[in-house]
C-alpha cells in the first residue's frame, strides 16, 4: 500500500540563528540575514529526515511545493514527487498556508514540515487539527510540541508510519514567542491552537504519555471518547461488541448486529436499515460510529451492509469515529483494515491512514486498504 507524504520546507527558517538574530520572521529580518551570508539549514535538515525513508522509495508518494520549499529537495533525492502549490522564488508565510492548504484537499496520510514556530504557527491556521502533522526542528524557536527532538527522529517516526507500525495520534500545543521583545531580552510565550501528531516519546518533544492498555477499562475509554464529542449531530452507531460498549455506556439499547441511530445521547431508533438510514439522516450533520471485525479487519462489507456507500459518501471520510482496542489492532499483525464497500472507487477514497480512537483522548493511526 503506497503512503502519500505532504512535505513543506520553509528554506528560510533559522537563517537568523547563526547570526544572533534571534529568529527569522518577517521579511527584513530574512533579507538581512541572506545580506550577511546566512546559509539556508532547513532543506539540508530536511534531508536528514528523507535519508532514513530511501528504502521505502517506492511505497511513497511525496505531495510537495515547487522549487526550494520540497520539490528540489524531493526530486534530487528520487522520490515519487507530486507538486500541488507553485510557489514564488522566495516564499513568504503565505506560500506557506497556501500549500498546507492545498495538502488538505490532497488527503495526505502525513503533513511533514521543516521550520520553526512561526511555520508551525502558518500549518496550524492552515490545516488547524485536520490532518496529522509533524514538524522537522530548523527553526531559531523550537517551542512547539509538534517537533521531533532531531530531523532523524522526524525521519524514523515516519518510517515506523510507513511500516503500518501503531503510533499513537495526540494533540500537540504550537507554541511562539514575541521576537521583538526575545531581542530586547524577555521571553514572551504564548499558545496557538493545538495540531494532531503521531507521537513516540523517544522521538517527539513535550507531549502526553498514555496508559496502560486493559480490555475493559479502555471500552470505557473509548466509550468516554465517544460520548464527550456527542452533541446536536445524528450518530450512526454500527454493529460490534466495541460500539455496544459505547451504548451500553449511555444506557441505550443496542443493536449488536445491526445499526442504531443516536442523537443527544438519546436512542433516536433500532436496527435501521439502508434505506431508512439514508432517509433519517437527510438535512442533518452526521457522525458514523465504527469498529473493525476481530482477526479479518474489515470496517466496511461484512456484517454492517446497512452501511451503504451512498450513506458513506453522505456523512464522509472525516465524520468516521472507528474505535478498537489496540490489542485488537495488534492482533491484525500488521495487515490493513479492508474497506469492501462494493464501490471501487468509494474504497480507493476510504484508504490510507485513518485515525482510530483506542482509549481516552488516545488515538492511533492505522493503514485502510481497498480489496484489490
Amino acid at each position: 500500500m503506497s503512503f502519500k507524504l505532504g512535505l513543506i520546507i520553509n528554506p528560510y527558517a533559522g537563517i537568523g540563528g547563526a547570526l544572533a538574530l534571534k529568529g527569522s520572521d518577517g521579511k527584513a529580518i530574512r533579507e538581512q540575514a541572506l545580506a550577511m551570508g546566512a546559509v539556508q539549514l532547513a532543506p539540508e535538515r530536511t534531508r536528514q529526515a528523507l535519508t532514513l525513508l530511501l528504502p521505502y522509495q517506492r511505497q511513497l508518494q511525496i505531495v510537495t511545493a515547487s522549487g526550494p520549499m520540497g520539490e528540489d529537495l524531493c526530486r534530487e533525492m528520487g522520490f515519487s514527487t507530486q507538486v500541488i502549490y507553485q510557489s514564488p522564488a522566495q516564499s513568504e508565510a503565505e506560500d506557506t498556508e497556501n500549500a498546507a492548504k492545498a495538502m488538505l484537499t490532497e488527503q495526505v496520510d502525513l503533513l511533514l514540515f521543516a521550520g520553526g514556530d512561526g511555520t508551525a504557527r502558518n500549518i496550524c491556521r492552515a490545516v488547524e487539527d485536520r490532518i496529522p502533522v509533524l514538524g522537522i526542528p530548523a527553526g531559531c524557536k523550537i517551542h512547539s510540541g509538534v517537533y521531533c527532538v532531531t530531523p532523524k527522529a522526524a525521519g524514523r517516526l515516519v518510517e515506523m508510519l510507513v511500516q503500518g507500525e501503531l503510533v499513537s495520534l495526540l494533540e500537540a500545543d504550537v507554541m511562539d514567542i514575541d521576537e521583538s521583545a526575545f531581542r530586547e531580552g524577555t521571553v514572551r510565550a504564548r499558545r496557538y491552537g493545538e495540531m494532531r501528531i503521531p507521537s513516540e516519546l523517544r522521538y517527539v518533544q513535550a507531549v502526553k504519555m498514555g496508559g496502560k492498555e486493559s480490555d475493559e477499562l479502555v471500552l470505557e475509554d473509548i466509550a468516554a471518547h465517544v460520548i464527550e464529542q456527542m452533541d446536536e449531530q445524528l450518530f450512526v452507531m454500527g454493529s460490534g461488541s466495541t460500539v455496544a460498549a459505547i451504548m451500553a455506556e449511555l444506557g441505550l439499547e443496542n443493536t449488536l448486529l445491526g445499526v442504531d441511530l443516536v442523537q443527544h445521547q438519546q436512542l433516536v431508533a433500532n436496527d435501521l436499515t439502508a434505506a431508512q438510514l439514508l432517509d433519517a439522516i437527510d438535512g442533518h450533520e452526521v457522525k458514523l460510529v465504527i469498529t473493525l471485525i476481530g482477526g479479518q479487519g474489515h470496517i466496511f462489507g461484512r456484517g454492517n451492509q446497512q452501511l451503504s456507500p451512498k450513506l458513506i459518501r453522505a456523512i464522509g471520510r472525516d465524520n468516521i469515529f472507528l474505535v478498537a482496542t489496540k490489542s485488537k489492532l495488534k492482533a491484525l499483525g500488521g495487515r490493513p483494515l479492508i474497506a469492501d464497500t462494493g464501490d471501487a472507487e468509494l474504497d480507493k477514497q476510504l484508504s490510507g491512514l485513518i485515525p482510530v480512537i483506542t482509549g481516552f483522548h488516545d488515538e492511533v493511526l492505522y493503514p485502510v486498504a481497498s480489496p484489490d
